[in-house]
């Protein structure tokens, strides 16, 4: 069925030209086009054709009328699979705790393992589902979510097999990531290397065995995993056919950000505290800057430098980092507001960091993430006319309809 987006006030099409990013200064150009409407044929963007042309072929018609027509929403990273409650750190916070100061009081990322570890899937699936819903009703049309909260054999198959589940109920576009190497859980404290060969000798290859995921994330920092770890688990995530992220540069420079550039990783996220003289190598790589500027706003923390890697030449991607300790923030609206305020955005570039650069992040912008023909028509309908309105409502979801390889899978209307 050939379906018509018609009569848009605008649309960006985040046209790459066949290059499926948009690196530096061409962040700011979107592709716009106005007085065109949109035809998807196949699931698959098919043409660009002038309102009020005539489609001689039998067709639906999707009203988009005065709103404005992007990508849909690729959310990069987060850890929205978790179980649990860490209100009470949100306190701490307040209070002027440190990350480092909570976890050595037995919050942080153990607290959730151990409500992970305690949850059957069929809970842990219904509370996943709705959290789906709510990035769904925003836009999003492909979500990545990570395992780590696990953090043992059993259960970090248990989370792979719960992400996975979704796309059964679910037509969203889903992206499983692993990550055991979040953190050392308590049991291997004493014996780190005993924990790395769980991951090397038996996660790894089990997780590809069974197709869990084909993604493999690491946490380089002081209080996590060092270069050497990381490295030790990349090397078998390659041998194993997996493709490479890492965190990074959150709290300290460890050569966390040299080794995923070495190691060929499609992004590094976080950069919170990345230095001047690693922007360069950075920029002229093939690896994306992913930045989370819910974290910076939930720690009262630095914010990446966005400015300088765009103007520097950076393929640079945004995402929530949704998770239950350092960004409760589901909202990519908000997100949206915070990269432009905080962090010297403009419109078009806060959304080519969330469309065509997040899907880059993610090693599938070939496929989705902008609107160029034979993409997937993985679309999200705004009610605004200009992007410019998207950051100036701080917050608000202005999503209008989402649609997932042609087909409708949400419209506020119903």
């Amino acid at each position: 069925m050939i379906k018509r987006i018609k009569d848009p006030a605008r649309i960006l099409t985040f046209d790459t030209g066949g290059a499926n990013r948009k690196k530096g200064t061409g962040m700011a150009d979107p592709g716009a086009l106005e007085g065109f409407d949109l035809i998807i044929q196949d699931g698959l963007v098919g043409d660009l054709i002038p309102t009020g042309s005539v489609l001689n072929s039998p067709h639906k018609v999707i009203d988009a009328k005065g709103k404005l027509v992007i990508p849909g929403f690729v959310e990069c990273h987060t850890h929205a699979l978790h179980a649990g409650d860490r209100s009470a750190e949100f306190k701490m916070k307040l209070e002027g705790r440190s990350y480092d100061e909570i976890a050595a009081a037995g919050g942080g990322i153990v607290s959730t393992v151990k409500a992970i570890r305690s949850t059957n899937e069929k809970e842990l699936l219904e509370v996943l589902l709705k959290r789906v819903d709510i990035f769904i009703s925003q836009g999003v049309t492909t979500l990545e979510i990570k395992s780590g909260y696990g953090l043992d054999y059993e259960s970090e198959l248990k989370m792979l097999r719960v992400i996975n589940a979704v796309t059964k109920f679910r037509r969203i576009n889903i992206i499983p990531t692993f990550l055991g190497a979040h953190t050392v859980p308590t049991e291997f404290k004493s014996d780190r290397d005993k924990y790395l060969e769980l991951l090397t000798g038996y996660l790894i290859p089990a997780i590809s065995s069974q197709n869990l995921a084909r993604r493999c994330d690491a946490f380089c920092e002081s209080s996590a995993f060092s270069p050497s770890e990381v490295e030790r688990v990349f090397k078998k995530a390659l041998d194993s056919g997996f493709e490479l992220t890492l965190h990074t540069e959150q709290f300290n420079n460890i050569g966390g950000l040299e080794l995923a550039l070495k190691m060929g990783a499609l992004s590094v996220d976080h950069l919170e505290v990345l230095k001047d003289e690693q922007v360069a190598p950075l920029a002229s790589s093939g690896t994306v800057a992913v930045l989370l500027p819910g974290v910076s706003w939930t720690l009262d923390y630095n914010y990446a430098p966005a400015r300088r890697l765009i103007d520097a030449g950076a393929t640079v991607a945004l995402a929530t980092d949704f998770n239950p300790g350092t960004s409760n923030i589901n909202s990519i609206y908000l997100i949206l507001a915070m990269a432009a305020r905080k962090m010297k955005m403009s419109a078009p570039e806060v959304l080519a960091a969330y469309t065509i650069n997040a899907a880059a992040a993610l090693g599938i912008s070939p496929k989705t993430g902008s609107i160029e023909k034979g993409k997937k028509a993985d679309i999200a309908i705004l009610d605004a006319e200009h992007e410019d309105q998207i950051i100036y409502r701080t917050g608000q979801n202005s999503n209008f309809t989402t649609i997932v390889g042609g087909k409708i899978v949400y419209n506020k209307l119903n």
